[in-house]
């Protein structure tokens, strides 16, 4: 899916037009993305086993807010910023998601629908509100919102999809296989005509948590859990090398600066 599919030619309602502030969906963007939310599952295990459940939630709360405004504050596409608060939504939402779990008791049977159900919620108040969920159109401050709170909603959803294949008996290299599978079926069906570019970016978008959480966990987790036994904080550092890597390339080149900025 390029930039020119999920461009929107509708006018802008709000008056404080800003320029895009969401990077060009290429290859690159992909694979950073699964990168963040295999990073995102691991460091917020790790900050959990660390410092203690309740004072990693509060940590990853104020970093999660503080990477956020910061991106607000911003008024184009930076590709730090922009990563850096994708990092932490992957962090807190995969926190938000474990809390309903180990804290609440709430089975992930019930957290995945109810995570689905808040994800067409924020879909439903986007479009009826701005008759888009592109997102080569994010260029006012309500779109924006809505854009983050969606980015959560997958992440959250994502996490609750991930652990739900994992223990019903497919485990993390299983499930790794069967999202890395489902992942490819909206692109497919996009390139087909069957589906539309909106549609197959936020159906991948959401498939790209579970699968990048399921391939963290097949490599952090110990061999009596499946895994192959490298540990949470050896595997959240060297996905976050390979993030940081990337996102530098990415803003040194500029590739993802060009299409953030095309016009709409």
């Amino acid at each position: 899916m390029t930039a020119e599919h999920l461009l929107d030619e509708r006018p802008l309602t709000s008056h404080r037009r800003l320029a895009n502030k969401v990077p060009e969906v290429t290859a690159y963007f992909w694979v950073i993305k699964v990168l963040t939310t295999g990073m995102g599952e691991t460091a917020s295990d790790y900050l959990a086993h660390l410092l203690g459940p309740i004072p990693a939630v509060a940590l990853g709360g104020l970093a999660f807010v503080a990477a956020l405004a910061l991106q607000f504050a911003v008024r184009r596409y930076v590709a730090w910023v922009y990563w850096t608060a994708v990092v932490m939504v992957s962090v807190f939402g995969t926190m938000a998601a474990d809390i309903l779990h180990v804290g609440l008791g709430v089975p992930y049977t019930l957290s995945t629908p109810v995570f689905m159900l808040a994800l067409a919620a924020v879909f439903a108040l986007w479009y009826a509100s701005e008759k888009t969920l592109s997102i080569h159109s994010v260029r006012t401050r309500r779109r924006e919102t809505f854009y983050w709170a969606a980015v959560l909603a997958t992440f959250a959803l994502g996490t609750a999809a991930g652990d739900l294949t994992a223990t019903i008996g497919l485990g993390y290299l299983g499930s790794a296989v069967l999202f890395a599978a489902a992942i490819c079926v909206p692109a497919v069906a996009h390139r087909a005509g069957a589906l539309g570019a909106v549609t197959a970016f936020w159906a991948a978008y959401v498939i790209t948590r579970p699968l990048g959480a399921s391939l963290a966990d097949w490599m952090a987790l110990g061999h009596a859990r499946g895994g192959l036994g490298f540990g949470l904080g050896p595997v959240t550092l060297a996905w976050t090398v390979a993030i940081l890597g990337l996102v530098a390339y990415m803003a040194t080149t500029q590739r993802e600066a060009r299409g953030a900025d095309v016009a709409v």
